[in-house]
């Protein structure tokens, strides 16, 4: 894997002291109860007929209203308060979500009666794009405001799509599912947009590039990045190909085996238990295609290992930032036009 670390920023960053780190995610329901009041949080403010709500509340139904995304993040901070704790920075983790309990400004609030000044927050995206980094940066000062002006600073962290700890990773997991079907091919799998908002943001360019790294990783070249989960009106252009007609397309090719790689999440969000796991492989089998689901990189090590990388180099600026690929380290502060909403 071509990678390399890059000193540039440590002429112009000085030393910043942080007292705190605050995993931003998305949130997910945890029983049946929540899973209406959930996605009423997730929709507000855009125009989704309550039909289209009340088939997604399916999804969560037919896995008894639980979405796995929360306790996947308690296993990710349990991982990286480990890591801390035997390695440094000994810093205290905090958890909010955009949609669900623990929501964001209730744990800006905690932090700020816990005396916290000055967090850098971990967010469970890799991509740039609207709802992958600006939302949350949105999110993140809409809660410094509810909470009031001696709410904590917070800085994000980078994108870390073409960091080694998420690309050696994820190539782990795409290996061990071609140890099943050694000679699948693959396809990598990210959540669609619409086609105005990714103009807006390098999010299909990252996912190109994490995806030929991956297949560089792995010496495996028949793959192709397709998408998932789009939810907006027929009539609007979203990224493509989607994962069905991918999977149709292969059939027709005489493909007869195929790897899906969810490269555009770190864990396994309703998204992927239920479109891929659920409707994707339903599909192969009508198909007669043999499918296997790699897994997410959810607490591999080295993944863990990476989220204390991405702190020690905003603390201490003599610190790598290390990335693979074409394009190196993303910025830390993003430019005020990066990633706008546009629908």
């Amino acid at each position: 894997m071509l990678c390399r670390c890059d000193r540039s920023f440590t002429a112009i960053i000085s030393r910043v002291n942080y007292d705190a780190v605050l995993l931003v995610s998305f949130g997910g329901p945890e029983k049946r109860e929540d899973v209406l009041p959930f996605l009423d949080n997730v929709l507000r403010g855009r125009n989704v007929p309550r039909e289209r709500m009340l088939a997604v509340a399916e999804h969560y139904y037919h896995f008894g209203g639980k979405s796995p995304i929360n306790d996947q993040n308690r296993g990710l901070i349990a991982a990286l308060e480990t890591e801390l704790l035997a390695h440094g920075p000994q810093l205290p983790v905090y958890w909010g979500n955009r949609n669900w309990r623990p929501m964001l400004a209730d744990t800006v609030r905690r932090m700020r009666d816990d005396g916290v000044k000055r967090a850098l927050a971990f967010v469970t995206s890799a991509y740039s794009s609207y709802s992958g980094c600006r939302q949350y940066r949105e999110d993140i000062a809409r809660a410094q405001t509810e909470t009031g002006p001696d709410a904590p600073v917070i800085d994000k962290l980078r994108v870390f799509y073409n960091h080694p700890g998420f690309i050696g990773p994820m190539a782990e997991r795409v290996r061990a599912s071609l140890t099943e079907l050694p000679s699948a091919h693959v396809a990598f799998t990210a959540h669609s947009i619409p086609l105005a908002m990714a103009l807006t943001s390098r999010y299909r360019e990252q996912l190109e590039e994490a995806c030929g790294l991956v297949s560089a990783e792995l010496g495996h070249h028949d793959y192709q990045l397709v998408y998932q989960s789009r939810s907006g009106a027929p009539a609007q252009p979203w990224l493509e190909p989607d994962i069905g007609d991918h999977l149709r397309d292969l059939k027709a090719r005489g493909t007869t085996s195929v790897v899906v790689a969810p490269i555009g999440f770190i864990s396994d969000h309703m998204e992927v238990l239920f479109d891929l796991d659920t409707e994707a492989r339903a599909l192969a089998g009508e198909l007669g295609l043999r499918m296997e689901r790699a897994q997410t990189v959810g607490t591999h090590p080295d993944f863990v290992r990476m989220v204390r990388e991405l702190i020690l180099e905003r603390i201490e600026p003599s610190s790598p930032r290390r990335a693979c690929g074409r394009f190196g380290p993303n910025h830390d502060v993003c430019p005020a036009d990066c990633c706008l909403r546009i629908v």
